[in-house]
């Protein structure tokens, strides 16, 4: 999958889901933080799934109707679990994140808003 993580996902994270097969730009790779709606607009001119820690990301979607290709943001996880749950969100939400879903994910429960939704 085409995936945009946050700079707020833990590098190691990064490198696992590139070494699975995925195509990962990672935000904390560019020279400078261009905030929150550059990267969201990046994502979505890109065609890549956001992946991130920050509610904010959602906000500018639901709230404010910001495009994007889907948003997978992770909450009370361990850095060494993020690449588990993103991989674990990737197989279960694929089809529902291709057609725009946010999707918010704990070690307990994922929870889908569908696109438009």
């Amino acid at each position: 999958m085409r995936l945009l993580l946050d700079s707020s996902i833990w590098p190691r994270t990064v490198d696992h889901l590139r070494a699975g097969g995925h195509d990962v730009v990672w935000a904390g790779d560019w020279p400078r933080d261009p905030g929150d709606e550059a990267i969201l607009a990046t994502a979505h001119r890109e065609r890549r799934i956001l992946v991130t820690l920050d509610k904010d990301f959602g906000e500018l979607a639901v709230r404010h109707g910001r495009p994007h290709a889907g948003i997978v943001r992770l909450v009370a996880i361990p850095v060494a679990d993020q690449a588990w749950l993103v991989e674990r969100v990737l197989t279960r939400r694929a089809t529902g994140l291709a057609n725009g879903a946010i999707v918010t994910a704990d070690p307990e429960r994922i929870r889908v808003r569908p696109s438009g939704g």
